[in-house]
């Protein structure tokens, strides 16, 4: 009865314990077509969930690529793709539907991003995403895998694998020897458990020469990047300078606010629906008097920005928000 209740006891402890490591990275190097197996068992275990949440960033003028880390559709990615605060970019998911998202905020120090996906896929419900291991438990020498949108998405050839190993690591940045491309910036990098360990960051002069942001610099910033903020003076993204934002509108001071005399072609204000005669009559909620006053609050503002603008037109209040573009 006490050799049962102790191996009971055992077997409770060990279930409590922490998964193993990949039991491959202890050695140098493969060493029989068993080893080779288990390297290829284990990336096919975990390559449906992680391909699944690997998404292409559309920026317009190029791409990158990115991860879903929750149900919701939060996407982690790096700062010099997201490009800055604030901005509307689309997610490719890996079956060629495209999305709207919101960049949120940025590192600019050492090159994390977070996104957000702010339209539902056709039939709603949760988007995939994959496990992002908080422990740190990465050591060098571990097998990896990398996935991205290498030159861009492709949706017949999908997202791309490569296998490789840690080869260096230090507080910000990690190494490996997986080859990585262009298009491939922002993606993921994971263990052979499938949990997401880093985001491309750079790829270096040779192809297996690649940098990649730890986790852990993510977590250390999750708050700031989740409201928004721009932390850092860069390298890898630049802060937009206050004074830069554009709005594209004539306005003449009238009773009750500024009444828009014209609106430039193309502008924001033109793509937002703006029209002359309308009652401009707050800017972020304060509200306008004289154009002088606007143009005070419009130096605080910065290309990308987000305006609320409370109108009046043909007698009925209505609300316009828009991001300004560059000057």
């Amino acid at each position: 009865m006490r050799r049962v209740f102790s191996t009971t006891i055992l077997s409770i402890v060990a279930s409590l314990l922490p998964v193993s490591a990949f039991p491959l990275n202890s050695k140098k190097a493969p060493e029989s077509l068993d080893d080779l197996m288990a390297i290829q068992e284990a990336l096919q275990a975990a390559l449906p969930r992680a391909k699944a949440a690997t998404v292409n960033i559309d920026l317009g003028e190029g791409s990158g690529s990115g991860v879903i880390v929750s149900k919701d559709g939060l996407v982690m990615t790096a700062a010099h793709v997201s490009g800055g605060v604030g901005k509307d970019v689309k997610v490719v998911m890996p079956d060629g539907t495209e999305l709207k998202a919101e960049t949120l905020g940025l590192m600019a120090e050492t090159d994390a991003a977070l996104i957000r996906i702010t339209e539902k896929p056709e039939g709603g419900g949760d988007f995939p995403f994959v496990e992002v291991n908080k422990t740190d438990d990465s050591k060098l020498g571990d097998w990896i895998f990398s996935l991205g949108h290498s030159g861009g998405f492709d949706k017949d050839r999908g997202v791309v694998v490569r296998l490789g190993r840690l080869v260096r690591m230090a507080n910000t940045t990690i190494q490996s020897d997986g080859t990585l491309i262009g298009g491939d910036s922002g993606g993921p990098l994971f263990d052979m458990d499938g949990r997401l360990i880093g985001i491309h960051s750079r790829v270096g002069p040779q192809l297996p020469v690649n940098m990649h942001v730890p986790v852990r610099v993510f977590l250390d910033g999750w708050d700031g990047m989740l409201k928004s903020e721009f932390v850092g003076e860069g390298p890898f993204a630049e802060k937009p300078e206050k004074g830069s934002g554009f709005l594209g509108i004539a306005t003449k001071d009238v009773e009750g606010g500024l009444e828009v005399t014209k609106v430039g072609k193309g502008s924001p204000a033109e793509k937002s629906g703006f029209r002359e005669g309308d009652l401009l009559q707050t800017f972020n909620g304060q509200k306008l008097s004289t154009r002088d006053g606007m143009k005070v609050l419009l130096a605080e503002m910065a290309e990308g920005d987000k305006v609320t603008l409370e109108i009046k037109r043909d007698g009925k209040d209505e609300t316009i928000t828009l991001r300004l573009e560059k000057r």
